[in-house]
C-alpha cells in the first residue's frame, strides 16, 4: 500500500479536483469499487432472501416491498443530499460516514426481530448508501483527470459487478444452510477494509466554492413526496387506485413534487440545480436511466419469486441463476467503455436497452419446470449485454455533460435516477402483480370443487401471490389442485410484467436515439 494518501496533486482551491498520484490510483479504485459493491451486493440478495424472509414472518407482499422500497426510498431521495454533502463538506469524510452507517443498519437487519424491524434497518442502510454511492463516483471522478476517467468508470463498473456477481450465489447458500439474517453481516468486513483503505489512500476533495448551507427543504419534500408515491402505489394493490388511502394518497406525493421543483427552481443553492438539465445529454440519459433502470428493477423484483416458489429453485440456485447476467456485466463494461470513442454513446445507449428488453420477453415465456438453460438462462444473457453496453456509457455521459465542480450532484442525480425509477417498479408492478393475480386464481379456483370457505380464504390472502399456503386439510389431490392454480395464475401476472418492463426498455431506447448526441464529448488533450 501506498506510504502517502497526501502525496496527492492539490489543484487551485477554486477546484473541485484532487487528483491522486499513479500510486495511489489502484487503492481508490479498490475502496470505491468494495463500497458500491456492499450496495449492490445487498440489493440484490435481499431480493433473493424475500421468500424466506416471508416464510418467517408470515409477511405480506406489502411489507415485502417495503423491505425493498424502504432502502430505494430513502437512497433515491437522499442520494442528492448526499453528493452535495461530499461536495461542499468533503468527499472522503461523507463516503466514511456513509459505509459506518450501512455496517450499523446493516447489524440492526441481521438482528430484526419483525418485519418492521427489518424495515427500519432497510431504511436506515439507504441513508448510508445515499452518502456512500455518490461518494464512489465522485470520489473517482476528483481523483482522476478527465482523460483517462472513462476507463477508470469503467473498471469500476466492471469490477463492482464482478464482486457483485458471486453476492447472490453466496448469499443464496448461507440462506439455505444459515439463515437470510447472515446476508447481512457480509457488509461488516467489507466495511472495516473500505476505512482502512479510504483512510489510507484517498485524497480529500470539495468544491469550496458551494454554498455552505444544504437544502434540508428540498431534501425533505424529495423524502415526502416520493414516501407518499410509493405507500399509495403499494397501497393500490391492496385497495385499489379509487380509494383514498391509496389514489389519494399518490395524488398528494404528486403535489409534494410538484412542489419540490418549484423549491429548487427559486433557491439560490439548490439541492438539484435545475439548470444542468439544460443539456441535451444529461437530461436525455437521466430519462433513459429512469425508464431502463424501472424495467430492470421490476424484473429483478419479480424473477426470485418465480424461481424459487413457482419452479422450486432452492435460494442458492436462484442466486446462482443471476450469474451469467452479473458476469457479463462485469467481463464486458470494460469494453463497453473502449467502445465509446469508436461508436459514440447515442448508439451504445439505443442498441443496450433493446438487447435487455429482449432479455424481459424471454423470461416471460417459460411456464412451470423445464431445464433452466433452455428457460432462464437466455433471458440471464441478454439481459447482461444489454445493460454490460449501457453502465459505462451512463456514468461517462452523465460526468462529462457537467462542470468538475457539480461532480457530486451528477453523480447523485443520476443514482436518484436509476433508485427511483427501481422504487417505482417495486410498488407499480407489485401492485399490478396483486391486481391481476387476484382474479386470475378465482377464475381458476372456481373450476375447482373446493370445501366452503377455502376459495374465500385463499383469495383473502392473494397479495401473497405464490407465496400463498394451501391450507393443510386439503386432500392430497386438491392440494396439488390449488398449488397449481396457484402457479398458473402467478405465471400470468407474472408474463404481463415481464412484457410491460420490456416495453419500458424499448422506451428507453427511444430516449436515447432522440436526445443523445451522436458522437461522445471531445476528451481534452493529455
Amino acid at each position: 500500500m501506498t506510504d502517502a494518501p497526501a502525496s496527492a496533486v492539490r489543484l487551485p482551491a477554486s477546484e473541485a479536483a484532487v487528483h491522486c498520484t499513479v500510486q495511489a490510483r489502484p487503492y481508490v479504485l479498490a475502496a470505491t469499487i468494495l463500497a458500491s459493491a456492499m450496495s449492490f451486493i445487498d440489493s440484490s440478495v435481499v431480493v433473493v432472501a424475500l421468500p424466506a424472509i416471508q416464510a418467517e414472518f408470515g409477511a405480506a407482499m406489502a411489507q415485502l416491498q417495503w423491505t425493498l422500497s424502504g432502502y430505494t426510498l430513502m437512497m433515491g431521495a437522499l442520494v442528492l443530499t448526499g453528493g452535495a454533502l461530499g461536495d461542499r463538506y468533503g468527499r472522503r469524510r461523507m463516503f466514511n460516514l456513509g459505509v459506518v452507517l450501512f455496517a450499523l443498519a446493516s447489524i440492526a437487519c441481521g438482528l430484526a426481530p419483525t418485519a418492521e424491524w427489518l424495515i427500519a434497518g432497510r431504511i436506515a442502510q439507504g441513508v448510508g448508501s445515499a452518502l456512500l454511492t455518490p461518494g464512489s463516483l465522485s470520489i473517482i471522478s476528483a481523483s482522476f483527470p478527465r482523460e483517462i476517467r472513462g476507463k477508470a468508470f469503467g473498471t469500476w463498473a466492471g469490477a463492482a459487478a464482478i464482486t457483485t456477481a458471486a453476492g447472490p450465489l453466496v448469499g443464496g447458500w448461507m440462506i439455505d444452510n444459515l439463515s437470510w439474517r447472515a446476508i447481512f453481516y457480509i457488509n461488516i468486513p467489507l466495511s472495516v477494509v473500505v476505512l482502512a483503505i479510504s483512510w489510507r489512500c484517498i485524497p480529500e476533495s470539495r468544491d469550496l466554492a458551494s454554498a455552505k448551507r444544504l437544502d434540508w427543504w428540498g431534501a425533505g419534500l424529495a423524502v415526502v413526496g416520493f414516501g407518499l408515491l410509493t405507500y399509495g402505489l403499494i397501497a393500490s394493490g391492496e385497495r385499489g387506485f379509487l380509494q383514498p388511502a391509496s389514489g389519494g394518497v399518490l395524488l398528494l406525493g404528486v403535489l409534494v413534487l410538484v412542489a419540490f421543483l418549484a423549491v429548487e427552481a427559486n433557491r439560490r443553492a439548490p439541492m438539484m440545480p435545475l439548470h444542468l438539465f439544460r443539456s441535451p445529454d444529461f437530461s436525455g440519459v437521466n430519462a433513459l436511466t429512469a425508464f431502463l433502470y424501472f424495467a430492470l428493477g421490476g424484473a429483478l423484483f419479480l424473477l426470485p419469486f418465480n424461481l424459487i416458489q413457482v419452479q422450486g429453485y432452492s435460494a442458492t440456485a436462484a442466486g446462482a441463476a443471476f450469474l451469467p447476467f452479473a458476469l457479463l456485466i462485469g467481463v464486458l463494461s470494460r469494453y463497453a467503455g473502449t467502445l465509446i470513442a469508436r461508436i459514440g454513446t447515442r448508439r451504445l445507449l439505443t442498441i443496450g436497452p433493446l438487447v435487455a428488453g429482449s432479455g424481459f420477453v424471454a423470461h416471460s415465456l417459460p411456464g412451470v419446470g423445464g431445464s433452466y438453460w433452455t428457460t432462464f438462462f437466455p433471458g440471464m444473457v441478454l439481459m447482461g449485454l444489454g445493460m454490460a453496453a449501457c453502465v459505462t456509457p451512463l456514468t461517462t455521459t452523465v460526468m462529462n455533460a457537467v462542470d468538475d465542480r457539480y461532480a457530486g450532484l451528477a453523480s447523485g442525480i443520476s443514482n436518484a435516477a436509476a433508485r427511483v425509477a427501481s422504487l417505482l417498479a417495486v410498488s407499480v408492478l407489485g401492485a399490478v402483480a396483486v391486481l391481476l393475480f387476484e382474479p386470475a386464481l378465482a377464475a381458476r379456483l372456481a373450476t375447482l370443487e373446493l370445501p366452503s370457505g377455502v376459495q374465500s380464504g385463499l383469495l383473502a390472502q392473494a397479495d401473497a401471490l405464490a407465496g400463498l399456503g394451501v391450507p393443510p386439510d386439503l386432500p392430497p389431490a386438491q392440494a396439488d389442485a390449488v398449488r397449481a392454480a396457484i402457479h398458473a395464475a402467478f405465471l400470468e401476472a407474472f408474463r404481463s410484467a415481464m412484457l410491460a418492463v420490456a416495453a419500458m426498455a424499448v422506451l428507453a431506447a427511444a430516449v436515447a436515439w432522440l436526445s443523445i448526441s451522436p458522437q461522445p464529448k471531445p476528451e481534452p488533450p493529455s
